[in-house]
C-alpha cells in the first residue's frame, strides 16, 4: 500500500484551518501536516481546554482528512539560537516577553516540552483506526554555533564542541519529556539548525547520546543545493528518518553574480544560485528517494512541503500532490526473479 500524502500548513497559516481544510481536500490530498501558528494548533490550548482537540479532529474528519504530525519548527528555533529582533515576528508574545535573549531561550524550551503533552493528548484522540501510529513533532532546535558556519576568524573545534554541548543541555530536558511522552521529535535538518548536513547530523545525534525520542525529519531541499547527497543520509540515518517532507529545490540556475550563501537576494531573483520549487520544477531526483525510503522501509506520511515564489499555491499544491501520488509506489513483497523457480 502506497504512503499517505498530506501538506504541512506552515506555508498557510495565513488562512484559518476551517478555511484551508476544504482546499486541501479538494487538492487530493489524505491530511494535513499541522502547524503550531495561526489557527492550526495551539499546544497550550490543547493541554489546557478539554473541548480543543476533539473539536480539531471533527474539523479534519468532516473533510475525510487525518493528521500524523503536528511542526513547531518556529518555537523549536528558539531554544538555541543568538536571539535577536528578527525572532519576535516569529514568536508568539509569551515567548518573546521582553526579549531578553537568556529569557527568549528558557520559554521556548519549556514551550517545546508543552508542544510534547499536547502531541501525546492530540495523537490519542485520533480516530481509532489510526491508533497505535508513532506520535510526531517536527521542528528545528537553532543553533548558537551557526554565525560561525565560515571559518574565519578562525574557528576550532573546541568552539564547535561548545555549542554541540549547548545544544544537548538545552535539547536535553526537553527530549526527556518527549521520552516521557512517548513522541519523537524530528529535526528537519536545514541551514541554521544545529544539524544541516549528514557530518553535523551525526553529531548532533552524538550530542544527545543517541537520545531514542530525537531524529530527524528527512527534507532533500535543503541537502540538495548545499551538495549533500540526500539520498545517502536516508540510508545513513534509516531507523532516525521519522518523518518526510516533499519539496524540491533547483540549483545552479543563476546569472553566476550569486553563490550558495545567498547574496543577500530575495527568493526568486533571477540571479540565484538556488530556490524552491513546486515538485517536480526542480533538480531533486524523487525517484531515488522513494526507492531509498522503500529499502529503509519507511512507511510514514510523505508530507508535501510547498514552496516556489514563481507559482499560484493552490495550483502548486495540486500539482505536487498528483505528482507524489504518481511518484509513490508500494516495495515488492517477493523477488521479480522468483517466478522462474516454478516449472
Amino acid at each position: 500500500m502506497s504512503r499517505p500524502v498530506t501538506i504541512f500548513t506552515g506555508q498557510w497559516a495565513d488562512l484559518p484551518l476551517a478555511e484551508l481544510a476544504p482546499k486541501v481536500k479538494a487538492m487530493g490530498y489524505d491530511g494535513l501536516e499541522l502547524a503550531c501558528w495561526g489557527d492550526h494548533f495551539d499546544v497550550e490550548r490543547a493541554v489546557n481546554e478539554p473541548d480543543y482537540i476533539p473539536a480539531k479532529w471533527a474539523l479534519l474528519q468532516q473533510h475525510g482528512l487525518t493528521c500524523y504530525a503536528l511542526s513547531a519548527h518556529l518555537i523549536g528555533q528558539a531554544v538555541c539560537d543568538r536571539i535577536d529582533a528578527r525572532h519576535q515576528a516569529i514568536l508568539p508574545p509569551d515567548i518573546w516577553g521582553d526579549g531578553e535573549p537568556e529569557g527568549v531561550r528558557c520559554r521556548a524550551a519549556e514551550k517545546m516540552k508543552t508542544a510534547a503533552r499536547a502531541a501525546r493528548k492530540f495523537f490519542d484522540a485520533r480516530p481509532a483506526a489510526e491508533k497505535g501510529l508513532p506520535a510526531i513533532v517536527n521542528g528545528f532546535t537553532g543553533s548558537s554555533i551557526w554565525h560561525a558556519i565560515y571559518a574565519f576568524p578562525p574557528t576550532d573545534q573546541a568552539f564547535w564542541e561548545q555549542g554541540y554541548r549547548d545544544f544537548a543541555d538545552r535539547w536535553l530536558p526537553i527530549l526527556d519529556v518527549f521520552e516521557k511522552e512517548d513522541v519523537l521529535f524530528a529535526l528537519e535538518v536545514h541551514p541554521t539548525e544545529i544539524a544541516f548536513d549528514i557530518a553535523t547530523s551525526r553529531r548532533a545525534l552524538e550530542a544527545v547520546g543517541n537520545h531514542p525520542r530525537f531524529g530527524f525529519n528527512f527534507d532533500p531541499s535543503h541537502l540538495g543545493y548545499q551538495g549533500v547527497d540526500y539520498v545517502k543520509f536516508l540510508r545513513e540515518f534509516g531507523s532516525r528518518v521519522f518523518h518526510v517532507h516533499m519539496k524540491d529545490v533547483w540549483w545552479g540556475h543563476g546569472d553566476g553574480s550569486v553563490g550558495v550563501f545567498g547574496g543577500h537576494t530575495d527568493f526568486t531573483d533571477p540571479r540565484r544560485y538556488w530556490d524552491f520549487r513546486s515538485l517536480g520544477h526542480g533538480d531533486i531526483n524523487f525517484e531515488e528517494i522513494i526507492v531509498a525510503l522503500n529499502d529503509i522501509g519507511y512507511q510514514g506520511p510523505l508530507s508535501v512541503e510547498w514552496e516556489d515564489g514563481r507559482m499560484d499555491r493552490i495550483h502548486g499544491a495540486t500539482e505536487s500532490c498528483a505528482f507524489v501520488r504518481k511518484l509513490d509506489f508500494t516495495r515488492n513483497s517477493a523477488a521479480f526473479d522468483a517466478a522462474f523457480a516454478h516449472k
